[in-house]
């Protein structure tokens, strides 16, 4: 009989143990099958891309493309800001914010941005998402040249001609006088594209070396080059004998200098003047995608691993409750033999 009211009062002290965590400890007996909910999936920008959109005198526009990677569970609320930071003063030039949503599908996304920025030194185009209002990751890419990059206005196919054997401006003396002289000047041109224009003139402009005072001037019309060839336009000019100048010829096509060139026509005996005829190239460079590397607080915070969690807090579980009743009632039947 003792027995008996032992296994009973080890029964009802698990019991009202049990009730007693469940009032002082919510969730104490939660089923371990209702789950919390899902923690949001990882994003990251996993590339960008930048192309000229629309070029004018003084800005370009840039279309950047970033590339956004989600994976597991949906993401809510994402947005990315898109910056270009001058990279000689470290100014922003120009921000763009752009809600991305919600991503529900693991796939890729491109978020576009257009940028105006001056047509002029380099940037660092810089991108930051935010999930929630939280930064979770950032990248950026490096432009330089942007000056490279000419209006539509101002393009043409047809340049001054930069063979060694050819120079783009020559003479010959048609005539010399005692206070005169008269040149035949040969200006090189080429045609490096697939079109013929017929709007293209050259100025020509004769300057005393000395004084740079200018001796005399002509413009003369180009008329039509065929695609991949070389023309020659020539035109005559009268000069001061004796003297040392500089012939300056600009390419112009439809009030725009497309193109200009210098040589030197050495008249004084005495002393010769040469031109520097060293040419640097500008071409546009765009630096590799970086990843968080050179943002100074957009260190990105460690993503979620996206795997559901059971719920209810750090409960005990109807299981545990009943493992406790029987291991009460082993310890009872041995307590009381």
């Amino acid at each position: 009989m003792r027995r008996e009211i032992a296994l009973a009062a080890g029964a009802v002290g698990v019991v009202l143990l049990a009730v007693v965590a469940a009032v002082l400890v919510p969730g104490a007996l939660a089923d371990p099958s209702e789950e919390r909910p899902v923690r949001p999936g990882p994003v990251d920008i996993a590339d960008m891309e930048i192309a000229a959109g629309d070029v004018t005198g003084d800005t370009v526009t840039l279309n950047v493309e970033t590339r956004l990677s989600h994976r597991g569970p949906p993401a809510r609320n994402v947005s990315l800001r898109v910056q270009a930071v001058d990279t000689e003063s470290g100014l922003v030039e120009t921000t763009k914010t752009v809600s991305v949503g919600n991503l529900t599908e693991e796939r890729e996304v491109a978020v576009p941005t257009n940028l105006t920025v001056d047509r002029e030194g380099g940037y660092r185009i810089r991108a930051v998402l935010y999930r929630d209002g939280q930064r979770i990751d950032s990248g950026s890419r490096e432009l330089r040249g942007l000056e490279a990059l000419q209006p539509p206005y101002a393009r043409s196919d047809v340049r001054f001609a930069s063979a060694d054997a050819l120079p783009p401006v020559s003479f010959s003396v048609a005539e010399s006088g005692e206070e005169r002289t008269s040149l035949d000047l040969q200006l090189a041109l080429t045609n490096e594209g697939d079109e013929r224009p017929e709007d293209l003139r050259i100025t020509v402009t004769l300057r005393q070396a000395d004084s740079n005072i200018v001796a005399n001037r002509t413009s003369v019309s180009v008329g039509s080059i065929r695609p991949g060839r070389t023309a020659t336009v020539e035109t005559p000019l009268t000069v001061p004998a004796g003297y040392n100048y500089y012939i300056d010829a600009v390419l112009w096509k439809d009030g725009v200098v497309i193109d200009s060139a210098r040589g030197a026509a050495n008249l004084d005996p005495s002393e010769t003047i040469s031109v520097n005829e060293t040419r640097r190239e500008v071409e546009l460079e765009v630096g590799d995608f970086t990843r968080g590397e050179g943002d100074e607080g957009d260190r990105p915070v460690p993503e979620a691993t996206g795997q559901p969690t059971s719920g209810g807090g750090s409960g005990f579980g109807v299981g545990v409750a009943v493992v406790a009743a029987l291991a009460a009632a082993l310890f009872a039947r041995r307590w009381t033999q």
